[in-house]
């Protein structure tokens, strides 16, 4: 058998390129959209809080006690989970709330105490959004799901850029730019291999930005980082699929709070029943109340939005966190639960190094590390991979025979390099999800489909006679 030529290595990762397409296109649209849509998550909530901000509001305003109570009342039996800092001053205040394991967030009047509406967290537009593009609302397996199509994502960029790669072409029509000249297939395959190359760059950099986020891919990660010892105490984001607390899902802008709910007890934040595994007792003998912690973490001025959340089990103390979209401006303060003094601050800067790269990464994924430039790039790739999508699907439908998948044949006789298997190797674990796909097709392939011809050659796993 001869070694494998350039001739064979283009038609293998053609190969490659047309199954990673059709297996993950489908998810490619879906993740485009709902990212698309959550880039603007700033201008959505905007447009959704329009009706409590800007209230009359001419007198003084209740405590922030009082308002907590207003919205126990609103919500029977409810625990307290956090208080939200108003941006402005006539904006109504939001109460985070916890009823059954379910996250309520409770709009009141700051001064008239009126309750202006009461929302279920995992019902608002964007959670559902949130939760499609990170979960397919399939919870855990959706997770899984969305990783193994992102490790397919990388493998149909990295596969189209090498076969995009100019070889003996001349001029750069076809390349830098579409030959609108051309007709049918070969104009499709010009758009889809010219937007592709434009976009691969920001696609890339999407999808490795986001395995922190994966349900296996970010396990491992911290995984190692617990091994090697530069684990942070607190993650700044949430891991998909796991089992989320009702401060999770109290995202307002994508924050992570670690707060435990906290029971209320004749309407008032300073006085709780114990009956909460959460809470840790002690803690509450000389609890200062929300009124005081309000007040210091509002001289703070973090960056909104700012939740303040009571002492439980993953924290002894009062927190005011910032939960800002663009993690370079967040920021976190600690005040004791008996004195209500400032007892640590941390701002970005102070995170492991490694929590800060990936910070940026997130940010600059959820368009929110550098403004409006950000959100358009985000865009403009979103757009460009429902194009790629269509394209190649396009492509792929008017180049198919009849009756089969129309997958490229592989050539005969060839024979994989010992350099390019190890190359398969080094990213089957660098991206486990990938890896465990790669060893459950082979298995298919040898205990099935060498039996069953018909499926075999349905789906193109023949090779092409000389």
């Amino acid at each position: 058998m001869e070694k494998l030529t350039s001739k064979y290595l283009y038609r293998m990762l053609w190969r490659w390129h047309f199954y990673a397409g059709v297996f993950a296109i489908p998810f490619v649209i879906i993740l485009s959209i709902t990212g698309a849509l959550y880039l603007f998550k700033p201008q959505l909530d905007a447009i959704h809080d329009a009706p409590y901000r800007n209230l009359n509001i001419t007198g003084s305003l209740a405590t922030p006690e009082q308002q907590v109570a207003v919205a126990f009342g609103a919500v029977p039996k409810a625990s307290f989970v956090g208080y939200e800092l108003p941006r402005e001053k006539n904006d109504a205040v939001n109460i985070l709330l916890n009823k059954s394991g379910e996250t309520i967030r409770v709009y009141v009047n700051p001064q008239t105490l009126d309750v202006l509406s009461v929302e279920s967290e995992k019902k608002r537009f964007l959670r559902v959004v949130h939760d499609i593009h990170g979960e397919l609302l399939l919870g855990r397996f959706g997770s899984i799901l969305v990783e193994l199509a992102a490790c397919w994502a990388i493998v149909l960029v990295l596969t189209g850029i090498y076969l995009w790669w100019p070889r003996s072409a001349q001029g750069v029509a076809g390349i830098i730019y579409p030959r609108f000249t051309l007709k049918g297939r070969l104009f499709w395959r010009d758009l889809h291999s010219v937007i592709g190359i434009w976009i691969s760059f920001f696609v890339l950099f999407l999808l490795v930005s986001g395995l922190p986020w994966a349900f296996v891919w970010g396990n491992a990660f911290t995984e190692v980082r617990e091994l090697t010892g530069t684990a942070s105490p607190k993650q700044d984001w949430t891991i998909a699929g796991h089992h989320q607390t009702a401060a999770d899902h109290s995202e307002h802008a994508g924050h992570n709070m670690q707060a435990a709910p906290v029971e209320n007890s004749d309407a008032h934040v300073e006085h709780h029943h114990h009956e909460n595994p959460n809470v840790n007792p002690g803690v509450f003998k000389a609890i200062v109340s929300l009124d005081t912690i309000v007040a210091s973490a509002q001289q703070l001025q973090l960056t909104y939005p700012v939740v303040v959340a009571p002492p439980s089990q993953n924290s002894a103390e009062w927190t005011a966190v910032s939960n800002s979209q663009n993690r370079a401006q967040r920021a976190e303060a600690y005040f004791s639960a008996s004195t209500g003094e400032l007892v640590n601050y941390q701002d970005f800067s102070q995170r492991h190094i490694l929590d800060r790269v990936v910070g940026i990464g997130v940010s600059a994924h959820e368009g929110q590390l550098f403004g409006w430039l950000n959100q358009l790039l985000g865009l403009l790739t979103a757009i460009g991979l429902i194009a790629i999508s269509a394209s190649g699907f396009i492509v792929w439908r008017k180049r198919a025979p009849d009756g089969i998948l129309g997958a490229p044949p592989a050539l005969p006789e060839a024979k994989i390099g010992k350099g390019f298997i190890a190359i398969i190797l080094i990213a089957a674990i660098l991206l486990p999800v990938m890896g465990i796909s790669l060893v459950v097709i082979l298995i298919i392939e040898r205990l099935i489909f060498s039996r069953w011809t018909s499926a075999k050659n349905w789906l193109g796993l023949g090779v092409l006679q000389k």
